[in-house]
């Protein structure tokens, strides 16, 4: 059967035939034609020269003269890098606690305004030959207010008097006194703030309202706002083209979740063109442009796309009638461009790099304090870069716009129809799968508990949880598919949760989760805890409800009821009605076979009444542990455990009516920062059915978004976004010969209830952590205990490789 468009987006050209063959077989990191393969399926072939920077850059100004930048650096570790622009070397590192986006010189390069993120200050420094001195700070807090405040975006008068601070938690723009280091103003908007831009000769500041689908333009004379222009989802970064001849002034904004820029007129106050930045004018979301930039002349307008990896260059010089000249190749997650005047030079930062995976020989170590040259923990792993590329020719240009284009999956997928069997249960219609059963899983490598299977590509070495520890792991692996070659496609769990219900982890989420992990304050950028962190394409969920296909959610995206422990409650909107109200979230206190016995008596309901959903997201989160903490189960324990109630949960399944009808997919929302010696991403995940293969090895390269596309497939849904859309589904995996033999769960061989030990390796500081919430927790070192609470105190660690189970429980058991 060739597969017609809509299917087509998602397949490739090879697919596995039989047991043990192993065709093509891909791991990422650095191919032989040089190209750079990321866990997620794109690739980078970076163009120009590069200069490392810190682990999550995002925003640079340049002197007057042009011979320096300065670069915030908001990552896990937040400081402020000057870089010569002529030698291309950084010459001064200023140590901040908190940095995030705005940054600014002024008094013609003089001074240095820095925005304090979480911090609720503006830091000021004098500037001079390269180097950058903090002299003063000033304060955010409003007179009536307590609060904190975290800034992003900042502006300065041109006269070099006033302040402008835009602020994304509070909704707020403040207007400073720089002279008297006071608080002038403060104005309440609709929604969170990115930045904000000045107009080069009027008295206006333009303000992209980032939650709120808007830009504000301020009267800076009378201080107050004279319009608010729609734009579209997640506006960010701006450019201002001031007008000449028959053009007028024109706004620039980027929506990051909508692939597109909004053209503002800004005399008539409204949108005169949408310019589509993705490489398909059709694509769903994905793109994320996030940083704009003008060519001195003002004819060429430059896109930073930061989840499609390139540079979109447009010719803008005639309002309403932008062409698409091409598309340059840069590094991981761009996120702001700057054309030099002096040396036709565009600046690109990469907030994730240009190197993509790396080897990371010193692993996480709690003895050594974490600086920028020792930590190697997977939410710092990678190593921000400013990229240095000369102004493209026409066939510049072409040449680079070909390798965007064989660099981007999406691209490719929608290229070639290959020939799939037309039985295959993805794609037959009517599938024979009915029922699908997603299992959501906590933070687990692939080598940490599959790496003593000698059936996969695994190291022995570094498995804690091994099949004794683990046997239904095991089992189900064994018995139907082991995939040794599946990929997380998010770092930690706040945009792990994200990619693993959406597909996508938003701008807002990919740029307050990395500061949140390294103890830079703000709130939990995910899961429903702040709005503006879900995608305009939605969830799986919000697939469902729009193709009537009945959903329920197991502890996914809810949160105990205030003050209460026996009630859940979601601010998730299409969720409502569609989950357990009394199935717990996030909450290692409570074990995962309760949390079986809770999803049983549901499910028997459904199946006796004929109601059963045909979507079901299931958490079970324990294998994350508790580390050592006094009271608690080992690590061991609460792995065993989780692995118990996983068995039981897909033999009840088995032995159901429904059987003959599912399929269960099961993964880790990360793989966080464990041991793995192909990928730190190479997360354990299963895919148990009657229609797939029995006793197989599948290896082929899988990510997140490949199970998710495999599960739209068979609920006849479309993607979600451009990485759903690209990925390969798990063809290889299923078979049109089904197996209805139901699956025996495997006793555990361990003590459930074995609990820590007075005195414990690491037992002081896991009682400090907060195990409340999932990863609020220092990771390095916390991985590193559940280490040593298992081989021993004395033993090391080994490094991580980035290329980027006694009885059943008795009823009574908790």
């Amino acid at each position: 059967m060739r597969v017609g468009k809509f299917l087509m987006q998602s397949l490739i050209l090879t697919i596995v035939g039989c047991a043990g063959q192993k065709e093509m077989v891909q791991l990422p990191g650095r191919q032989n034609d040089g190209r750079i393969l990321l866990p997620n399926g794109w690739s980078l072939e970076p163009a120009g020269t590069h200069l490392d920077l810190g682990d999550l850059p995002l925003a640079l100004d340049i002197t007057p003269d042009e011979k320096y930048a300065a670069v915030a650096n908001s990552g896990f570790v937040q400081d402020l890098y000057i870089v010569d622009l002529q030698k291309r070397t950084v010459t001064d590192k200023l140590a901040l606690d908190f940095v995030w986006l705005g940054v600014r010189f002024f008094e013609n390069g003089k001074r240095l305004a820095v925005s304090g993120g979480n911090s609720d200050q503006i830091i000021l420094c004098t500037f001079d030959t390269g180097k950058v001195t903090p002299t003063d700070t000033m304060r955010l807090k409003a007179p009536s207010s307590k609060k904190l405040f975290a800034l992003g975006g900042i502006e300065i008068s041109r006269d070099n008097t006033t302040l402008y601070a835009t602020t994304k938690d509070d909704s707020s723009l403040f207007i400073f006194d720089i002279p008297a280091k006071q608080l002038r103003k403060q104005i309440k908007m609709p929604a969170e703030l990115y930045t904000c831009k000045l107009h080069p000769a009027k008295p206006e500041l333009y303000v992209s309202i980032w939650g709120g689908k808007q830009a504000a333009i301020l009267d800076c004379e009378s201080e107050e706002i004279s319009a608010f222009i729609p734009v579209g989802d997640h506006p960010n970064d701006m450019a201002i083209l001031p007008g000449a001849g028959k053009t007028g002034d024109r706004l620039f904004v980027a929506n990051a979740n909508l692939n597109s820029v909004s053209m503002i007129d800004l005399a008539q106050r409204r949108v005169i063109e949408t310019i589509i930045t993705s490489l398909v004018a059709d694509a769903p979301p994905g793109s994320t442009p996030n940083g704009l930039a003008l060519s001195p002349d003002g004819e060429k307008l430059f896109v930073a796309n930061a989840d499609n990896n390139y540079v979109a260059v447009f010719k803008v010089e005639e309002p309403g009638r932008s062409v698409s000249l091409g598309f340059i190749p840069v590094g991981w997650y761009p996120t702001a461009a700057y054309a030099l005047k002096s040396s036709s030079t565009l600046l690109v930062i990469n907030g994730k790099g240009h190197g993509g995976s790396r080897a990371n020989p010193r692993g996480p170590n709690p003895y050594v304090k974490n600086t920028d040259d020792i930590s190697e923990y997977i939410g710092r792993m990678f190593r921000g870069s400013l990229s240095f590329l000369a102004m493209p020719d026409d066939a510049q240009l072409r040449d680079w716009s070909r390798k965007v284009f064989r660099n981007s999956p999406y691209y490719q997928r929608r290229q070639h129809e290959p020939e799939v069997n037309e039985k295959n249960p993805l794609i037959a219609r009517p599938s024979p799968i009915k029922y699908v059963f997603y299992i959501v899983k906590e933070n687990r490598t692939y080598d940490q508990v599959l790496g003593d299977m000698k059936e996969g590509n695994g190291d022995s070495s570094i498995c804690l949880f091994p099949e004794f520890v683990t046997p239904n792991h095991h089992a189900l692996a064994r018995e139907f598919i082991l995939l040794d070659n599946l990929y997380a496609a998010a770092e930690v769990s706040a945009d792990g949760h994200e990619w693993s219900m959406g597909a996508y982890a938003t701008d807002y989420v990919e740029k307050n989760w990395p500061g949140m992990y390294g103890d830079k304050g703000g709130k939990y950028p995910a899961e429903g805890v702040v709005a503006m962190a879900a995608p305009s394409s939605g969830y799986i969920w919000d697939l469902c409800k729009r193709a009537d296909i009945s959903f329920r959610s197991y502890g996914e995206f809810v949160d105990y009821a205030p003050g209460r422990k026996d009630s859940v409650f979601t601010t998730i909107e299409t969720l409502q009605g569609n989950y357990a109200p009394n199935f717990p979230p996030y909450d290692l206190s409570v074990s995962d076979t309760r949390r079986f016995r809770l999803w049983r008596s549901e499910f028997d309901h459904f199946v006796q009444n004929g109601s059963v959903p045909r979507f079901q997201i299931i958490r079970l989160p324990n294998d994350h542990t508790s580390g050592t903490r006094k009271n608690s189960p080992t690590p061991r324990a609460m792995v065993a455990e989780n692995d118990l109630a996983l068995g039981m949960m897909v033999e009840h399944i088995s032995k159901s009516p429904v059987w003959k009808e599912c399929a269960i997919f099961v993964v880790e929302d990360d793989a966080q920062n464990g041991p793995d010696h192909v990928d730190a991403h190479r997360m354990i995940g299963f895919v148990i059915s009657p229609y797939t293969k029995r006793h197989f090895v599948d290896s082929h390269m899988y990510s997140t978004t490949s199970v998710l596309r495999s599960m739209e497939l068979i609920l006849g849904l479309p993607p979600m976004t451009q990485f759903d859309a690209a990925a390969l589904p798990m063809f290889a995996s299923f078979t049109d010969q089904p197996d209805f033999q139901p699956y025996v769960c495997k006793s555990a061989n361990i003590d459930l209830k074995e609990m820590n030990k007075d005195m414990a390796y690491g037992q002081q500081r896991s009682g400090e952590m907060n195990l409340a919430k999932e990863d609020a927790i220092p990771d390095v070192e916390f991985n590193e205990i559940i280490w040593k609470s298992i081989r021993g105190a004395d033993s090391e660690m080994p490094a991580p490789v980035r290329s980027a189970f006694v009885r059943v429980a008795e009823e009574e058991d908790d």
